[in-house]
């Protein structure tokens, strides 16, 4: 069993611990600035970082509080009862980690505990490098080649196809051989089971060339290729590996797989080593690995962009005007920008390369989602960073472009990166949209959604129960629009009952209006359902169903 490492973060001496209030109190380590949160009842005491598990937000006090056990967030406004450790807002969702305190003659000392950093295990001194040693060629989006000494590694390969149903669409033009490069590629990390990193378009496309590549995936409680069977593409080494244990590719090349600390049974980040040289991937991670990185790595890459929640774009009503959207989404995407600057700024890669964001609300119908969806752009992201950490090094990637880590590491003023010739094409202008929108209509129309027995066989397949939350479903048209002869039930959670009508008992209420792709909602009260949504996202049961629908 691995011993967990303490360090004490923050000391109290006997006079600070008897001023200590009853409630909540606010306290700062004035040698490194972090702050905590004390919560005191008679001589009960909790605590734990003043730190939003979201991300990574600063806690204040929530004045709607009558009680004085709750604070709030200043980034989202999630809500923390300090009493109890557990997030109200959203409710049913996460536990705060608790400080251990040690008591020696009336002071009080706040410990953190954490595992050993798993990187540490087995150090490797950094060896100088030649010119083209370690190099990395951008793909598109989320998709980056990794050369490392003869071995080439590929990340989240998405080349063709929509990601969401017709949601995503890429918003680079991929490199003309990139499906030859993928096929040839010694392995594959795939991060998540979000479309946009595991497409089944470009692996059903792979599995033709190369159907025992191999792929490697974290060991997630949700399953990454938990469709795989279902999917009919054929795969056959797929290799799921354990969190925090380096996996050897060769004598210099190995990797490790970590963990999200807010997504844990999806979400993965990944830590590439070659002859010491560390790579961080952290793709779409919240919190990866809880917060604990390797600091110094020679490059980082990682998420920018926002605008991946259809929220606020797809709600209505009350507060949810044009206007109150537009200055949401600049605030959150201002919040985004500042929150990857001080990410990066902690760890001083030594190389910093926002991707994972390069993707488009191509299709006509998602106008309106396309033109308010505003999203930060890699260039403001790199421009905050130098700006804040001149040190760091920038890289805004466009489709090609390659990354030499040896030139980098030697001279920084000289050229590293060499961009794709003249003429390339970077930015998609056509997406093929009929070619895989006609399978999506496909199932649309199949025989089942015919009989409305369907509707309770599904949400009873489906098992949420037990949680006071009424839904209406309405099938609509492109605009929106009820669809003549289409659906429109209620689903009562209480019970998983279907009811006519609303029942009379007080409940939260949602109105879903459902197109293809696209969910556009109302809520009253107006809070996040954490534990429904959670569960239609990654908790269904995994066996694969056996429809029998009688009409």
């Amino acid at each position: 069993m691995e011993m967990s490492v303490s360090k004490t973060v923050l000391r109290l001496e006997a006079e600070d611990v008897r001023g200590l209030n009853d409630g909540i109190n606010f306290k700062k380590n004035q040698e490194d600035g972090k702050c905590y949160i004390i919560y005191k009842v008679k001589d009960k005491i909790r605590a734990c970082v003043n730190q939003c598990k979201h991300q990574g937000g600063l806690f204040i006090k929530d004045i709607e509080d009558l009680d004085g056990r709750t604070v709030r967030c200043t980034k989202h406004y999630w809500k923390l009862n300090v009493a109890t450790m557990e997030y109200v807002n959203p409710p049913d969702s996460f536990m705060q980690d608790e400080l251990v305190l040690s008591d020696t003659d009336g002071s009080l000392e706040l410990v953190e505990l954490n595992p050993p950093d798993p990187w540490t295990a087995e150090p490797r001194e950094a060896q100088e490098l030649h010119a083209g040693e370690i190099t990395l060629t951008y793909i598109t989006h989320a998709c980056m080649e990794l050369k490392a000494g003869n071995k080439r590694m590929m990340f989240d390969p998405w080349l063709i196809g929509p990601a969401f149903a017709r949601g995503w669409w890429l918003l680079h033009e991929p490199p003309s051989d990139a499906m030859d490069r993928l096929s040839q590629a010694d392995l594959i990390y795939i991060s998540h089971m979000h479309s946009d990193h595991l497409s089944y378009p470009t692996l059903q496309r792979l599995s033709k060339k190369r159907p025992d590549i191999p792929i490697y995936v974290g060991d997630t409680s949700r399953p990454v290729f938990w469709y795989l069977e279902k999917s009919g593409v054929n795969l056959t080494n797929i290799n799921v590996v354990p969190f925090g244990v380096w996996q050897n590719v060769d004598e210099h090349l190995r990797f490790m797989i970590l963990m999200d600390g807010i997504h844990p049974e999806m979400d993965t980040c990944l830590i590439v080593e070659y002859k010491g040289h560390m790579i961080l991937n952290t793709v779409d991670c919240t919190r990866p690995n809880n917060g604990r990185l390797p600091h110094g790595v020679d490059v980082m890459m990682s998420d920018f962009a926002g605008g991946a929640s259809g929220f606020p774009m797809t709600f209505h009503g009350g507060k949810y005007t044009e206007s109150w959207k537009a200055d949401f989404i600049k605030n959150e995407r201002k919040k985004l920008l500042n929150y990857k600057t001080q990410l990066v700024k902690s760890l001083q890669p030594k190389i910093y390369c926002p991707f994972a964001g390069y993707f488009t609300e191509a299709h006509p119908s998602d106008r309106y989602i396309k033109e308010t969806n505003s999203k930060n752009s890699a260039a403001d992201l790199n421009e905050s960073i130098r700006k804040s950490c001149p040190n760091i090094l920038t890289w805004t990637p466009v489709p090609g472009s390659v990354l030499d880590l040896a030139l980098a590491l030697k001279d920084p003023s000289n050229r590293f990166i060499t961009e794709p010739p003249n003429g390339t094409k970077i930015f998609k202008d056509s997406w093929d949209f009929d070619l895989y929108l006609d399978e999506l209509k496909a199932s649309a129309s199949a025989e089942i959604f015919k009989y409305k027995s369907w509707i309770q066989f599904y949400y009873n397949w489906a098992g949420f129960k037990d949680y006071n939350l009424v839904i209406r479903v309405t099938e609509t048209d492109d605009d929106f629009k009820p669809l003549k002869g289409g659906y429109d039930y209620l689903v009562d959670f209480l019970d998983l009952s279907f009811p006519a009508v609303r029942p009379k008992r007080d409940h939260a209420y949602e109105e879903i209006k459902n197109r293809v792709n696209v969910m556009r909602m109302s809520r009253d009260p107006d809070v996040y359902h954490h534990k429904f949504w959670n569960h239609f996202q990654i908790e269904l049961p995994l066996l694969q169903i056996f429809l029998n629908i009688y009409i």
